[in-house]
């Protein structure tokens, strides 16, 4: 016998690992690595995968069960794991094979009926235990030696609360009252209903543990969605925002391929997440309540928080809050991000929310201009473009690199007072060597960053989106003049023939022409639904824009071609006449970046001020 390596993302090899699956009652599920055990005719008669640190797909072939095959197999695979950098390694197996785990150093975490969690290897669970331990401690002691935190909590527990089951009757807190509560929440993003439910809950216990939601498959990252909890709860002095379990279970890290029915997977998933709460997170912090909003509308949910009444001792259901006779939601402010519908958004977040929806609004409005596509000697789906240097992937890797930088640029802009250059400039600077590192030196996004940086700094400073361009202007007015730039090189090459204008220059206006062309003509073809919106506002742009990037690859006269040859392609447009444009310009050189940074400024200003 001997193990053999199968790559499961290679077609014909996954089909290998299919059959033999089959053959064993399981279904293949998502691997990146898979051990095969083979017999001197090369037949596979065991088998196992991993997907991270979790080993999935194990099977042995009845006919050699009792060969301690799966013990040699097992041990591979958590040699690998470790190799790959992880020192624990979990598994999902059926309730039946816990004691065949248990003899290979496997330690029970969860279990339901159709399903338990184990793990073996060094740290784990216990050190996630010893963290949250050390969290409730730290806590105790400010409670005991800080006069002024007992005097908070105190005054939190003379609050009378909501009554989950009867809101209409609250209920004053009696000496029963657990003294500890725990809200999970994922705050994709934090909204005003989060807010409401936290504070509702902290009236109840005397410490409230908020958790968020480790896994990262949400449109903020955990590190942006764990900070939007600590500043929208900062005013709550009995509450901590605790980090979120490694351990949650969730439809993307629960395996399925060992259930009879997947329709079992949704309920045994959420008992195993229940009991991991129950056994080890809520002990560790001494916790007794577990408060949830109620759900109205999401059935999965909903069926969670049912599932939670079984499992737990004390749950509590604060009823959502609601706007306008609907409740406050993360889905509403993400669909109100994808409406440009700021007005709704600040009606259902806290204002510390606001620079994170701020700041990736600005990088969707890059990402819409990197996937428009076909665009006249731009990178694109499709191709390079003029560029030589770059391609969708690189373009896409810089736009993912600057993301965090937008955000500090809209915290920043949140002060009360207006930031300064210098405060500005460092965070830019800081941006473009990120970019740079991240490029290998190619630059990629340097006129974007400052032009979409302004603006993610001003929306965040200012309250009303009609002020916006007022700002723009106070903010560029700070910048100095700039050298070797692309735009301080093509007013070299014009010799003062001709009144060329930088980005700076733009900026200093306020970008009139955006605010007074570019956008009522983008926003007007939105209204229409127009499937070329994009591709229509870029040609816009270039019949106005003095694109000194244009003029530093060519010259004066081939940007005005390019304004002429916009307009005319805009008055009969057409895909097919737009793909000849790509051609042309790629064969000359002709690349308008200016065009496309103004084309990204103008949808985000769209989304914001809409």
């Amino acid at each position: 016998m001997e193990i053999q390596t199968l790559n499961p993302t290679t077609p014909r090899q996954r089909q290998r690992i299919e059959a033999f699956l089959k053959r064993n009652g399981l279904r293949f599920d998502d691997m990146h690595y898979y051990a095969a055990v083979t017999d001197d005719d090369r037949e596979m008669i065991a088998g196992g995968g991993l997907k991270g640190n979790v080993i999935k797909c194990v099977a042995v072939d009845d006919a050699h069960k009792g060969e301690a095959i799966a013990n040699t197999l097992i041990s591979h695979l958590i040699a690998h794991a470790n190799e790959e950098g992880h020192s624990n390694v979990m598994l999902f197996t059926k309730p039946k094979n816990r004691q065949l785990f248990e003899s290979l150093s496997f330690r029970l975490l969860a279990e339901a009926p159709e399903a338990v969690l184990m793990e073996t290897g060094i740290g784990g669970i216990n050190n996630m235990v010893e963290q949250l331990k050390k969290i409730k401690e730290e806590g105790e002691v400010c409670k005991e030696n800080n006069q002024e935190c007992k005097k908070e909590e105190k005054t939190n527990l003379n609050i009378t609360t909501p009554q989950h089951l009867n809101p209409s009757i609250p209920q004053p807190l009696t000496t029963t009252t657990p003294l500890r509560g725990v809200v999970v929440m994922n705050c994709n993003p934090f909204t005003l209903g989060h807010r409401y439910l936290i504070e509702q809950a902290a009236k109840q216990v005397e410490r409230l543990f908020v958790m968020v939601v480790r896994e990262d498959c949400s449109l903020f990252s955990y590190a942006e969605r764990k900070a939007m909890v600590e500043q929208g709860v900062a005013h709550l002095k009995n509450v901590t925002v605790i980090d979120g379990s490694e351990y949650a279970i969730s439809q993307a890290t629960f395996p399925t391929y060992f259930l009879k029915r997947l329709d079992d997977a949704a309920d045994t998933q959420m008992l195993l997440d229940l009991d991991l709460f129950r056994r080890h997170i809520a002990p560790a912090l001494g916790a007794t309540v577990r408060f949830v909003g109620t759900e109205p509308t999401d059935r999965l949910t909903r069926r969670y928080n049912q599932l939670m009444h079984e499992v737990l001792a004390d749950v509590r259901e604060i009823v959502r809050l609601e706007k306008e006779g609907n409740a406050v939601s993360a889905s509403r402010v993400r669909k109100a991000m994808e409406q440009g519908d700021m007005s709704t958004i600040r009606q259902l977040v806290p204002p510390t929310t606001l620079p994170y929806i701020i700041a990736h609004l600005a990088t969707q409005a890059l990402q819409a201009e990197l996937d428009t596509t076909p665009k006249p000697g731009l990178v694109d789906k499709d191709n390079n473009g003029a560029h030589r240097d770059m391609d969708y992937a690189l373009m896409q890797r810089s736009i993912d690199t600057l993301h965090p930088y937008f955000v500090k640029l809209a915290l920043l802009g949140c002060a009360d007072a207006l930031p300064t250059h210098t405060s500005i400039r460092d965070i830019g600077i800081e941006a473009e060597k990120a970019m740079l590192s991240a490029t290998n030196g190619v630059n990629t996004h340097k006129g974007a960053l400052f032009s979409m940086g302004l603006a993610v700094v001003a929306a965040a400073h200012e309250k009303d989106t009609d002020s916006l361009q007022t700002t723009i202007k106070a903010l560029a007015a700070s910048f100095p003049d700039t050298n070797g730039t692309h735009g301080s090189k093509a007013k070299l090459l014009s010799k003062g023939t001709t009144a060329i204008k930088g980005a700076l220059d733009n900026a200093r206006e306020g970008y009139e022409m955006l605010f007074a062309e570019w956008l009522p003509f983008y926003i007007e073809r939105r209204k229409e639904h127009d499937a070329y919106t994009l591709h229509k506002t870029l040609l816009r742009i270039m019949c106005d824009l003095d694109d000194t990037n244009v003029i530093y690859r060519t010259d004066l006269a081939t940007a005005e071609e390019v304004k002429q040859e916009a307009r005319a392609l805009l008055d009969n447009f057409s895909k097919a006449a737009l793909k000849d444009m790509d051609r042309h310009y790629t064969t000359r050189n002709i690349s308008p970046g200016g065009a496309a940074d103004m084309l990204s400024l103008t949808v985000f200003i769209g989304s914001i001020q809409t």
